[in-house]
């Protein structure tokens, strides 16, 4: 047994202190935009030395396959699974029997993390060539040789998803999601040293190696924290009721939770059948995509999930005040979601041209990338929406129904998303690799399906969550109006053959004023609380 007990005198596990869940959503938003807009760096710096050809291709291939663990066995399906239990336990002022529980998914996750990288190092040949089918010769070979390198660094994220469980539950909400910075920087640095000069494949081996030393320092920077919110753990699996409901729920949320990944992970391995290049525009395409995702549908689901747990309860009160929550939370995705859609559909080209377009990425890349990302685009309000419909029922301790419905739009996004790509897109004799936007396109229609039924069974149970249509059909104009003007103005700046950075400045500089000042002008809430907020940091800095 492997003991990690709090030092003498040292204060026992610290109680979550109470606040507002639109401030845990924020510092969640904080934490996630840190990471990402460090990321986005990464991925430009990848794009500029990988390109979107055969090292790039098994890059990000190598890359998914271990991810897959992640997905399955951290991040949101370990929290959503942990957090109500735990944050419950952690709220009745169960301090010894939530620390004992906080150790034995420890040491259960530790134990099954480690048979499955073991396993997955030793299969990857097998791995690379039952998921990306259409991979042969150099392109396979460097990704078995790429997964045998990163498997260990998706175990290091999974035992960071037991961190951001605990720092979630105490209501540490930035610390945690920005833990992973540090991945990203490891990422980085290797890039801008080995970058210049080297073959894509040098790069793609060395970024690897980055990627594993990256994760482990995100684990070890999160690891004293909590311990020290839990008051030190024991490293042993007691069988408890507990861990009985955090282990009956896990396999059920790790499949619903990881919805959206695993829908990208299939249309990338259909991805892999396509001429070389469609794999890693597609996912360049789904790095932009889940930035609102991660951002807005992440970050207002996470927030609310342990509020929703400690509130959830027998009684049409309790169930009232979860409809206000989540109605809350609805409306706060949609306003924030909404213009990004229209700015990936009007605007996708500027963005994409000022983040990835050099070196080996050129503009024939940017145009693929845009058309695949405008597609996924079309499904993001519903896939964003539905994180929050899942956290309901999973403060009611209920993972089946998102589980089912998770399967049904697995099941419609694979089938629609093969026959657009092999199918429909050959049929029309325009370019192959325009088959990745009839993967994502497949993807954004089976996105509306889970969403629409996961809001009736909710409803259903808890009645109607507020999101009246006025509300809806204000933020759509007031987008559509904001994408007007962008387009308006980026025609004559890139008729002038202005500098990508400079017309991406211009462009959705205008675009956010626009759609700010419309919603604020059509009495939307949660812009003048935005504007409000904003307003008031400027005053409070003025000397």
């Amino acid at each position: 047994m492997t003991q990690v007990e709090p030092a003498a005198g040292e204060v026992p596990p610290a109680e979550p202190r109470a606040r507002g869940s639109g401030v845990g959503a924020a510092l969640i938003a904080a934490g996630i935009l840190l990471s990402r807009v460090v990321g986005i760096l990464r991925q430009m710096l990848m794009a500029r030395y990988l390109g979107a050809g055969v090292a790039a291709d098994a890059f990000n291939a190598a890359f998914r396959i271990p991810n897959m663990l992640q997905n399955l066995f951290g991040d949101g399906a370990l929290s959503a699974a942990f957090i109500p239990v735990y944050s419950s336990m952690v709220g009745r002022g169960e301090t010894r029997e939530a620390r004992q529980l906080a150790g034995s998914v420890a040491a259960l996750l530790g134990l099954i993390t480690a048979v499955l990288v073991l396993a997955g190092m030793l299969l990857a040949p097998a791995l690379v060539s039952v998921i990306n089918p259409g991979f042969s010769g150099e392109r396979r070979d460097l990704a078995i040789h790429l997964v045998r390198i990163l498997f260990p660094g998706a175990g290091a994220f999974v035992l960071s998803a037991w961190c951001l469980g605990i720092l979630s539950s105490h209501r540490r909400f930035f610390f945690g999601y920005a833990a992973a910075v540090t991945w990203n920087l490891a990422m980085i640095a290797t890039l801008v040293v080995v970058g210049p000069g080297a073959s894509a494949r040098s790069v793609a081996i060395d970024l690897a190696y980055a990627s594993v030393v990256g994760a482990l320092l995100t684990f070890v920077v999160q690891l004293p924290v909590a311990l020290r919110l839990t008051g030190g753990v024991s490293l042993r699996i007691v069988k408890t009721d507990a861990l009985a409901r955090v282990r009956s729920g896990f396999a059920p949320v790790a499949v619903s939770r990881g919805a959206v990944q695993i829908s990208g992970f299939i249309d990338q391995s259909i991805a892999s059948l396509l001429p070389t290049g469609a794999f890693s525009l597609v996912t360049y395409a789904q790095t932009l995509y889940m930035l609102p995702v991660s951002l807005f549908g992440m970050a207002v689901s996470a927030a609310e999930l342990p509020e929703l747990s400690r509130e959830a309860g027998p009684g049409a009160d309790a169930m009232r005040k979860l409809a206000d929550r989540l109605g809350a939370g609805l409306r706060r995705i949609a306003f924030f979601v909404v213009p990004c859609i229209v700015a990936f559909v009007a605007l996708g080209d500027v963005v994409i041209a000022a983040l990835l377009q050099s070196g080996r990425f050129g503009p024939t890349e940017t145009r693929f990338t845009w058309g695949i990302l405008a597609a996924a685009s079309l499904g993001l309000l519903a896939a964003t929406l539905s994180r929050l419909y899942s956290s309901g029922f999973y403060a009611m301790h209920d993972t089946r129904t998102p589980f089912r419905i998770a399967l049904v739009r697995i099941a419609v996004g694979t089938v629609l998303g093969a026959v657009l790509a092999l199918v429909v897109t050959p049929a029309m004799g325009v370019d192959r690799r325009w088959g990745a936007a009839g993967l994502t396109l497949g993807s954004a229609a089976a996105a509306w399906v889970e969403m629409v039924l996961l809001r009736r069974r909710l409803a259903g149970v808890v009645g109607e969550m507020s999101m009246p249509d006025a509300f809806m059909v204000r933020i759509t104009a007031a987008a559509l109006a904001a994408g007007a003007v962008g387009i308006a103005v980026k025609m004559p700046l890139i008729a002038v053959d202005m500098q990508r950075h400079l017309v991406a400045a211009g462009v959705f500089a205008c675009f956010g004023a626009t759609y700010l000042g419309l919603t604020s002008v059509l009495r939307v809430a949660e812009a003048r609380a935005l504007t409000s907020r904003v307003l008031g940091r400027l005053r409070r800095r003025r000397p």
